[in-house]
């Protein structure tokens, strides 16, 4: 049973909501036992791996294909217990068949040219039973989540891939369709079980001030400590709430046009992330 309290507890920085729907939706198809051997892939700086063992004590294995950004999953997380981050590629995984309880996609496939065979790959490393929770942005995003890309789509049939102003789109080979993610997940020989599709209503521009702007500056260390507290997501401990800080502030507006959102819309309509659970068949 997912505590929602610890998830709420866990993403209370966080200004994207999507995100926050994203660690929702892992925890509950993952669901990290003390004895879960779980893989992240790709884990990034480390967030899900310090969520993971901030609400368990499984085993987490990290993997990340760039090797700037693993430097810094291991300043955020390397020091934590029964974690091992290793510097690979989703095409040659360097675990043994049947390793894992679980994998984590987590915004990673839209990244990867061959998905399918990344899936494969995935697949087999997972033991028999086992569980992937992938998650990817939608082809049918809502207008106010990028108004520039989506602007530029609808007109000239064109997005802005890489910079500040990339989006949704930044460095991402495509945007997916259910069809699409659907059928990939299939092909690589998994079963599907759930589907969900999330994040509908949104602050305008909210990909752009997260990730363009407000990602660079935290990373910079140009904000003060308390907003810096505020803002990160693996310091969720170190936010005292307090309103006098602009961030938790910010924070309040952008969970209030959060309030209409629901964790399953309705198909067809715009979302910003498309997820399904997947399971390796029994032999």
């Amino acid at each position: 049973m997912v505590d929602l309290a610890l998830i709420e507890h866990m993403t209370r920085n966080e200004a994207d909501m999507a995100f926050k729907k994203r660690v929702r939706t892992i925890f509950e198809w993952v669901e990290p036992r003390d004895d879960s051997l779980i893989l992240d892939c790709a884990c990034g700086r480390g967030f899900y791996v310090n969520m993971l063992r901030y609400a368990s004590r499984c085993k987490i294995v990290g993997l990340e294909l760039d090797w700037p950004v693993i430097i810094k999953a291991r300043q955020n997380v390397g020091h934590l217990p029964d974690v091992l981050l290793t510097n690979a590629n989703i095409y040659a995984l360097p675990y043994a068949d049947n390793t894992f309880d679980a994998v984590i996609l987590s915004e990673i496939l839209e990244h990867v040219d061959r998905d399918v065979d990344g899936l494969k790959e995935v697949l087999r490393v997972l033991k028999p039973g086992g569980v992937v929770a992938i998650t990817v942005p939608n082809a049918n995003y809502p207008f106010w989540w990028d108004p520039i890309n989506k602007t530029m789509e609808t007109l000239l049939g064109r997005h802005i891939s890489s910079g500040p102003l990339a989006g949704i789109w930044a460095n991402h080979v495509r945007l997916y369709t259910r069809e699409h993610l659907r059928s990939s997940v299939l092909a690589a020989g998994f079963v599907v079980e759930e589907e969900r599709a999330f994040t509908h209503h949104s602050f305008p521009f909210i990909h752009n001030l997260v990730y363009g702007l407000g990602k660079p500056l935290l990373e910079s260390g140009m904000l003060p400590q308390t907003m810096a507290n505020a803002a990160d997501r693996t310091a969720f401990d170190k936010n005292d709430g307090s309103l006098l800080n602009p961030i938790n502030l910010a924070l309040k507006v952008l969970n209030f046009f959060d309030r209409p959102n629901v964790m399953n819309e309705p198909p067809g309509r715009s979302t910003v992330n498309l997820c399904i659970k997947g399971r390796k068949p029994s032999p």
